[in-house]
C-alpha cells in the first residue's frame, strides 16, 4: 500500500477509534496517518521551498481549489465547527457519559455533512487526503469565508 493510501486509512481508523472511545489509541493512529500523508505529500511535491509560508500558501490554494461548490462550502461552514466542538467534547469528557455521547454524535454529524458535500456536490475526496495541512487550513479558510461575507 502506498503512503497516501496508508495515511488516509490510518487517519480514518484513528477517527473511528476516537469515536469508539479509544482516545489515546485513536489520536496515535490519527497522528501516524497525518505523518504518512505529509511524507507522501512532500515526496509528490519535491519542489517545496523550506519556508513554512510556501507550504501554507500551497495548502490554502489547494483547499480553495477543492472547495468550489457553494453547497459544499456551506456544509463545511456548518460541519467543521460541529466537528471541532465534538472533538473537544470527546476529549474533555469521560468516555461513555451523556456529554461524551452528545459530543461523539456531533463529531459524526459534522463529518457526515463534510463528506456529503464532497460526494454529492463537489464530486471529489476531502482535501486532507491529498494535503494533510488541510486539517488546519480548512477551518481557517472557512472562517475567513464567513467573516468576509459578514463584512467583518
Amino acid at each position: 500500500m502506498d503512503k497516501k493510501k496508508l495515511g488516509g486509512f490510518e487517519v480514518l481508523a484513528g477517527m473511528g477509534l476516537f469515536l469508539l472511545g479509544r482516545k489515546i489509541e485513536g489520536l496515535a493512529v490519527f497522528g501516524k496517518g497525518i505523518y504518512d500523508l505529509e511524507k507522501a505529500y512532500k515526496e509528490k511535491n519535491s519542489d517545496l521551498k523550506p519556508e513554512f509560508s510556501d507550504r501554507w500558501d500551497k495548502a490554502v490554494t489547494f483547499y480553495n481549489q477543492t472547495h468550489q461548490n457553494d453547497m459544499n462550502r456551506k456544509l463545511h461552514v456548518i460541519g467543521i465547527p460541529i466537528i471541532l466542538s465534538g472533538a473537544a467534547g470527546m476529549l474533555g469528557n469521560k468516555t461513555y457519559t451523556p456529554l461524551w455521547f452528545a459530543s461523539a454524535g456531533s463529531f459524526a454529524v459534522g463529518w457526515g455533512l463534510n463528506i456529503a458535500g464532497h460526494l454529492m456536490y463537489e464530486k471529489n475526496e476531502p482535501a486532507f487526503l491529498e494535503d494533510p495541512l488541510a486539517f488546519v487550513a480548512g477551518p481557517l479558510w472557512d472562517l475567513k469565508q464567513v467573516t468576509m461575507k459578514k463584512g467583518m
